[in-house]
Parts: C-alpha cells; sequence; structure tokens
C-alpha cells in the first residue's frame, strides 16, 4: 500500500480549486438509473468511491462516455437486472457504501433490486433501517439472505404513502425520494433532511420532470410520474474539502485563496471557523484566508467552554469535526468536540496526542482539546489513516508538525479527496507518495 511521507512546518500559498461534492456524487449518480434517456453530469470528483460508483453504473449496462476530465454522459436504456445476483455485484457493491443509493432508482423504474451488504468507512454503527422502512412503506418487500450476504427487495407496485423518517438520514431521505417519484399517488416524507446535496438531487429529479416540492425543508411532497427524462446537471464544490483547507491554512499560518466555493451553501460551516478564531474574507465567491499566526477560540456567552457538535443540516456536519479538532489544537482556549453521529469517529486521537497534542477523549463521542496557541509546534510521526477525515486530519497535522511524518493507508484519503498531494505540492508542501 502506498503511504504519504510529509516534512511539516512550512507555510504555503496559493489558489485551489475544490473538488465536486462526494456526497451529492453517489446520489446524483444513481438517479441516471431512473431513466433511458441521456444524463450529463459535470464537476465529478475523481475519486475511488466514485469512480467505483461509475464503474459499478457500467457493469448493470449503463452507457457511460467521459467527455472530460469531470464531466460524464449516462444512458441506463438497457439495463442487466441478472447482474445483481452476481458475484462480481456482491464484491464491488459490498466495498463501496454509496453502493446502497442505486436501490431506489432500481426499485422505481424496474421493481426490484438486490443490494450486498455494503462496505466504507469504519467509523461506527451506520444502519440502513431508514432507507429499508421507507422502502417498506412505499410498498417494498425485502429479505435478507445471510448466506448470501444480499438484501433482495420486490416493489413490483409502489404506491405513495406517507413517511415520518425516524433519523433525517441523508441518504435515507436520497434514497426513498428516489423510489417515490415513479411510485402511484403522492408521497410525503417528514423528518426529511435538507442538505444542499439532497436539494440539488431534488431540483435535477424536477428537471428530468418529477413533482417535487417542499425543497430545502424536512417536509417534502413527491407527486407520482409516469417516466423521467435526461437533464445536464452540476455538482456543487465539496464543503468538507472548502472547510478542510480552512483549517489547514490556518494550521500552516498559509495564505490561501479557496476559489469558486459557492458560499450561500456553505451553511454553518465559516461560522463555526470562525468560532475557533480563524479569520477570513469572503471575495466575490472565493474564501481568501490570510496567514494568521494565532487564533482563539471563542466561549459561550456567560464564559463556559465551547461546545461544537453534529447536528443534521443546517446543524454542523460530522464530516468536519475531525478537522475541527485537529485544527483546536494548535488554537488559544479550550473547546469540547461532541461527535454525536458515529461512536468510533474520534479514536485517531491518540496519533495527535503521540505528536504532542492537548486533548482528553472523555468517552466515544466526546474529547475535550487544550489549545496550545502555537507555542509548542506538533512533532512528526508514523501513523495510519482509519477513515477518509481522520485521515485528512492527520494530514493537516503533518504539514503543520515539525520534522517527517508518514502517513499510511493513504488509499482511505483518496476515497474522497482527488490528486490531494498534487494539489498540496502546489501549494508549496513538501509532501511525496512513497
Amino acid at each position: 500500500m502506498n503511504a504519504f511521507e510529509i516534512r511539516g512546518g512550512k507555510p504555503l500559498k496559493g489558489e485551489i480549486i475544490p473538488q465536486g461534492a462526494k456526497n451529492e456524487a453517489l446520489q446524483i449518480l444513481s438517479a441516471v438509473l431512473l431513466t433511458p434517456e441521456q444524463v450529463t453530469i459535470s464537476n465529478i470528483p475523481d475519486i475511488k468511491d466514485v469512480n467505483k460508483l461509475i464503474e459499478l453504473l457500467g457493469d448493470l449496462g449503463v452507457e457511460v462516455n467521459r467527455i472530460s476530465k469531470d464531466t460524464y454522459q449516462f444512458k441506463a436504456a438497457n439495463i442487466n437486472l441478472d447482474f445483481f445476483q452476481s458475484q462480481t455485484f456482491k464484491a464491488k457493491g459490498g466495498s463501496l457504501r454509496g453502493s446502497i443509493m442505486i436501490v431506489g432508482p432500481l426499485l422505481a423504474r424496474f421493481g426490484k433490486a438486490a443490494i450486498p451488504k455494503p462496505g466504507g468507512d469504519k467509523i461506527g454503527r451506520r444502519r440502513l433501517d431508514t432507507h429499508f422502512l421507507g422502502f417498506e412503506k412505499l410498498g417494498a418487500k425485502f429479505i435478507y439472505n445471510a448466506e448470501t450476504g444480499f438484501f433482495n427487495i420486490d416493489a413490483t407496485q409502489l404506491k405513495g404513502t406517507f413517511i415520518l423518517l425516524d433519523e433525517a438520514s441523508v441518504t435515507g431521505t436520497a434514497n426513498i425520494v428516489m423510489a417515490a417519484v415513479l411510485a402511484k399517488g403522492t408521497t410525503t416524507i417528514y423528518n426529511a433532511a435538507c442538505e444542499p446535496y439532497l436539494q440539488q438531487l431534488c431540483k435535477m429529479l424536477n428537471r428530468m420532470g418529477a413533482k417535487i416540492s417542499g425543497i430545502g425543508s424536512n417536509l417534502l411532497t413527491i407527486e407520482g410520474v409516469e417516466a423521467l427524462g435526461g437533464t445536464e446537471h452540476r455538482l456543487l464544490p465539496d464543503m468538507i474539502e472548502i472547510g478542510s483547507f480552512i483549517g489547514l491554512a490556518a494550521m500552516t499560518e498559509s495564505e490561501i485563496t479557496i476559489k469558486d466555493v459557492c458560499y450561500q451553501e456553505l451553511g454553518i460551516i465559516p461560522d463555526v471557523f470562525r468560532r475557533i478564531g480563524i479569520q477570513f474574507e469572503l471575495r466575490g465567491d472565493d474564501i481568501y484566508i490570510p496567514a494568521q499566526k494565532h487564533y482563539e477560540i471563542d466561549t459561550f456567552i456567560d464564559g463556559s467552554i465551547l461546545t461544537v457538535a453534529d447536528a443534521p443540516w443546517p446543524g454542523f456536519t460530522p464530516d468536519l469535526l475531525s478537522i475541527l479538532l485537529v485544527v483546536a489544537t494548535q488554537a488559544k482556549g479550550s473547546v469540547l468536540i461532541h461527535q454525536k453521529m458515529f461512536e468510533s469517529r474520534l479514536f485517531f486521537v491518540d496519533k495527535l496526542i503521540d505528536m504532542g497534542a492537548q486533548i482528553i477523549l472523555c468517552d466515544p463521542h466526546r474529547a475535550t482539546v487544550i489549545g496550545l496557541d502555537k507555542r509548542y509546534q506538533l512533532k512528526g510521526i508514523e501513523m495510519t489513516s482509519p477513515d477518509i477525515r481522520a485521515g485528512v486530519s492527520l494530514l493537516i497535522a503533518a504539514l503543520s508538525a515539525s520534522g517527517k511524518s508518514v502517513i499510511h493507508n493513504i488509499e482511505q484519503i483518496e476515497r474522497g479527496y482527488q490528486d490531494i498531494d498534487t494539489r498540496l505540492k502546489a501549494l508549496g508542501a513538501d509532501i511525496r507518495r512513497v
């Protein structure tokens, strides 16, 4: 396996363009299965999880035509339904958690689907109940075969209904929406996720002929239609990359401009970084971060220690808590990081402690960070990336640290970040693949 060797402590400078949003891509790409007509998608990130899904679509019989580095045309006119039961499908689908997203479109259009138990990050229990309970309420019947590891689902006649989601799952909402757009009658989804990426999916489906109202709220109404047509769609920039680059600039005392961020879609993310003291300004649709020697964590109005917790949108995304934790290690002040959704995502902090950070891991969900105020620089060590976000957090720590760091298992990082070493080198980072 490859590793990154980093010699840290160097300030960076320049401009960087965020890739297309990974989490939006997995939904949008799955939606091409809803129509036999051509769908063109641009700003697709060239990363492993997305490329695996594109390859899986090709195996299913979708015509895939790459017309530029980030733009593809898809035509799902001839789908091979027998492929669902193959060992090839099991191997490819099982290694990609995003493969669950193809179930909704397949049920809607063909009335049946099968899916192997999905893979992905090892960051705690990520249940699929929300997806399947939603499909069941629409009329689907499913059976899990423990011997083959497949979920087999029959949905020969989906009917619109009222669905109250047990959690505001982004992928669960997206999957149920895609199943409902071709169902008979009207579907109402309450406690729906309302992330920008889900809004993007709903707007795309409406351009294809769907009738979805309530977009941007937690109450979606979907009037089923007979068929959907083709369309063109451009992915938003990845908000997790944008947050990662804001944190990188602060940690390395760098002057960085993040280009074309679609600022209005970032929600509370910029405000949370401001609360830990990071200064930046909006220039057009670019975020400019000046070089900062110090940044100080805010407190609550009564002077108590700031707590940052993840929450469903428009709350703070859990994918950026790892980044925020790392950046707080060199701030002035303290902060409690509360990771509510996943019980294993904070377990990378032992590597940061080895690098010299002052962190108390309170339990699997909470960590208190006592900022060093850059009085003591983190030191380079050898470590392993446990998941995508922790891997990039460790990479940011290594770029700010003195001496050499080696990060193993960078395949995890590259599942979510496109050409990350090349783009960081362009900013002046001393990073190489070994």
